[in-house]
């Protein structure tokens, strides 16, 4: 797993502009962006699908492994693989840190999105 040159995941996490695109089922046709949440936690990118593991964009991006993000002006290649179980309760502090206020908070730290966390790292 390659790690985040810190200049990008910085520029990432100062910005609310993600739209991730997971490669289609032909493994080469970017799917259509989608704009989503994103924290980082110890310079790690994470994401959940709103609609847990139903949701289209999660489902491309477990079962292709990589496509492309668009955040902070740029457009990174990138892997995707579900998140390690450990972290979801850093990860859930995060997205409560991040998103405090928001009345769309609650449903992204509770069961379904949780189950749909995915890292997001820079494809070699």
């Amino acid at each position: 797993m390659t790690a985040w040159p810190a200049t990008d995941i910085g520029r990432i996490a100062a910005t609310d502009d993600l739209h991730i695109a997971p490669f289609r089922a032909d493994g080469v046709t970017y799917g259509t962006p989608t704009w989503i949440w994103s924290v980082v936690v110890d310079g790690r990118l994470f994401v959940r699908a709103w609609n847990g593991t139903r949701s289209r964009w999660y489902r491309s991006a477990v079962s292709q492994g990589a496509g492309q993000i668009t955040a902070a002006g740029d457009t990174f290649e990138v892997a995707f693989a579900p998140a390690d179980p450990a972290l979801q309760g850093r990860i859930d502090a995060a997205y409560r840190a991040e998103y405090a206020g928001s009345t769309y908070l609650p449903p992204m730290v509770a069961a379904g999105p949780q189950a749909a966390t995915i890292e997001i790292t820079p494809r070699d």
